[in-house]
């Protein structure tokens, strides 16, 4: 078990180390292999599924000599994989995944946002990636995390002002929430003496536990992109490659982060009402800033990179509920989130590459020549907006239930239930509306002058994207009988639903009365069937006259309850990275300022700076 745990960390790091000496000319061959290393890590991570629960080290031990054996025997403590429940479907995710991402890639594209050596960084993302969910030590997951920053740095092409800017801002803010978790893990081994994660299980009852999960939480709610720390995510998923978004922030770093917070939440801390009073709040409002955002977005790229920041906040609040029913819904909307955001962001690749904009005012009418692209990015619109009896909507109603069983409790939290539920239901209803507007701007309605001469995507790019779509009606179909018992069950332990659900008879309800509804209409308005032609506002309809699917939406912008709230996102009052930027400007103005080259001035701040140290070591 060894063997293969080290293979599936280090096989495709090495691999992606050796592709950086292939030229970018080969860029299909590379492709190839980063699919075949994908594929044989999905079979490693099958047989580790089916491995039982163990904690191995990394580095076996070598006895050539006492030295050597020594170093090797300390070494082995801080570098301990652990599979467990939660390790192994988490790892199975990841594994599904990169295949069908891989595959989409193998084509000609001749696009200034291709990053560089995109190949090399996606085999190490795929092997640390598998490295920080197996990582028992808190140290070696931290080793793991820190590189996944800097592969997540170099998947943004960087070939403008504007793109080198988002990689940075990307940079900076995972790379500080890295720095806050250096911190909390420090004070874990103050707190505990150690940083095996099996061994660590803190009341939140004192000030340096409360502060290191606090630490800790923040480098957790960066990675998936959770507010108020979610903002470099709306400026990759902009300026980065289709391919790039749809690997990271729409699936792995959503994967990793919300799988650390789990850990938080269920293993290493206890929590008391006040901080899951805390998370919930958390929760609901990234869903609700992020959907409320989303619905005002004319770039359509920008548009699903808001989502990916708001259906954040289901996972949250279905792991901050503490139960085995919110942790399991937590987690499986974690899943469904990362399939149909995958597909999501790769159906906006293809339209990108085909019309050259991602401006749902320049695209429409494209259903027609686009067939298989409009069916599957339909479904994942579905999903995504909690239709049933899709997986969205699946992950979503056990959220729901979970909010309800946690309102049979006493604290404070769970008193505010309904409170959590209506904003939950609400955003998810903006979620419906935002995606009438994506898939009507860009499938539907009439063909503008990019949209013409369209052609349906070859089959390596829509065979991906379908197999994407079946995985939100399969899961969404047998979510009850089989998904959640053998995937989510094993790792937040048995539950009960509340009320009555069972997600193979809601399906069949659905396709049954869609089905009856089609011969409904077919048998009674076949032999009465007329042709009208289309009109808008009591006026005909031509091809000449249209009307913006974003236009419909501008009310919401220019409301009086909401308008103060847009301008103050356009001013980037929400931006902690903004506001960060702006407060170290002005510090280093503050001491600019103070620099007059005079050496009076110099001496009177050694000297009082000195005064301040003594009080403050006094004190």
């Amino acid at each position: 078990m060894t063997d293969l745990l080290n293979i599936i960390i280090f096989l495709p790091i090495g691999i992606g180390i050796i592709l950086f000496l292939v030229p970018d000319r080969f860029r299909i061959a590379q492709g190839i292999i980063a699919f075949a290393v994908s594929l044989a890590v999905l079979g490693i991570a099958i047989r580790i599924f089916g491995a039982a629960e163990a904690i191995l080290p990394l580095i076996s031990q070598i006895k050539a000599s006492p030295f050597i054996s020594e170093f090797t025997g300390t070494l082995e403590e801080f570098t301990l994989l652990s599979i467990n429940p939660l390790t192994k479907v988490i790892l199975l995710f990841l594994a599904a995944l990169a295949p069908l991402i891989a595959l989409y890639s193998i084509y000609k594209e001749k696009n200034p946002d291709f990053p560089a050596h995109f190949y090399s960084w996606f085999l190490i993302t795929l092997g640390c990636s598998a490295g920080t969910v197996m990582a028992e030590n808190l140290l070696l997951l931290l080793f793991f995390w820190g590189v996944l920053g800097y592969t997540l740095f170099k998947l943004i092409a960087q070939n403008d002002a504007e793109s080198s800017n988002a990689a940075k801002k990307t940079l900076i803010l995972v790379g500080s929430s890295d720095a806050m978790m250096i911190i909390g893990i420090g004070l874990i081994w103050e707190i505990t003496g150690t940083l095996n994660i099996s061994e660590l299980s803190i009341a939140t009852n004192s000030g340096p536990a409360i502060m290191a999960f606090i630490m800790l939480a923040i480098g957790a709610f960066t990675k998936a992109g959770a507010f108020p720390f979610h903002t470099w995510i709306l400026n990759f998923t902009e300026k980065a490659h289709g391919l790039s978004s749809a690997y990271m922030p729409a699936s792995f770093d959503k994967l990793i982060g919300i799988y650390f917070l789990t850990l938080l939440c269920s293993r290493i801390f206890e929590l008391n009402q006040w901080l899951t009073l805390a998370l919930l709040i958390i929760g609901v409002c990234t869903i609700i800033f992020a959907v409320m955002m989303a619905l005002v977005q004319h770039n359509f790229k920008k548009l699903l990179g808001y989502h990916a920041v708001s259906q954040v906040g289901y996972m949250v609040v279905g792991i901050s509920l503490g139960s085995p029913l919110g942790i399991a819904a937590g987690l499986f909307h974690m899943f469904n989130h990362a399939v149909y955001k995958s597909g999501l962001f790769l159906s906006a690749t293809s339209i990108e590459r085909k019309t050259g904009t991602t401006n749902l005012d320049k695209t429409g009418g494209l259903a027609s020549s686009m067939p298989i692209s409009f069916i599957t990015a339909l479904i994942f619109a579905l999903s995504i907006s909690g239709i049933p009896p899709l997986n969205g909507f699946a992950s979503k109603w056990m959220i729901y239930q979970g909010i309800v069983e946690f309102g049979q409790q006493s604290s404070i939290a769970s008193q505010l239930w309904i409170v959590w539920l209506t904003l939950a239901v609400f955003g998810s209803a903006l979620t419906l509306a935002s995606f009438i507007k994506f898939i009507s701007g860009i499938y539907l309605g009439n063909k503008t002058e990019f949209t013409q001469k369209i052609k349906e995507v070859s089959w390596i790019q829509w065979v991906p994207k379908a197999l994407l779509a079946l995985i939100c009606l399969w899961f969404g179909a047998f979510a009850t009988e089989y998904v959640i018992k053998e995937l989510f069950m094993p790792v937040s332990g048995s539950f009960a639903f509340v009320g009555i659900w069972d997600s193979a008879i809601l399906s069949w309800l659905v396709v049954t009365s869609i089905v009856a509804g089609f011969l409904i209409y077919w048998i009674g308005s076949l032999k009465n069937m007329r042709h009208a032609e289309p009109f808008v506002g009591g006026e005909k309809a031509t091809a000449e006259k249209g009307f913006p699917v974003t236009g419909f939406y501008h009310t919401l912008r220019k409301s009086r309850y909401l308008a103060f709230f847009y301008a103050r996102a356009e001013e980037k009052w929400f931006d902690i990275y903004d506001l960060m930027k702006g407060f170290v400007l002005w510090t280093n103005k503050g001491f600019s300022a103070i620099h007059t080259g005079v050496l009076t001035t110099y001496v009177f701040w050694i000297y009082g700076g000195l005064v301040i140290i003594l009080l403050l070591l006094i004190l």
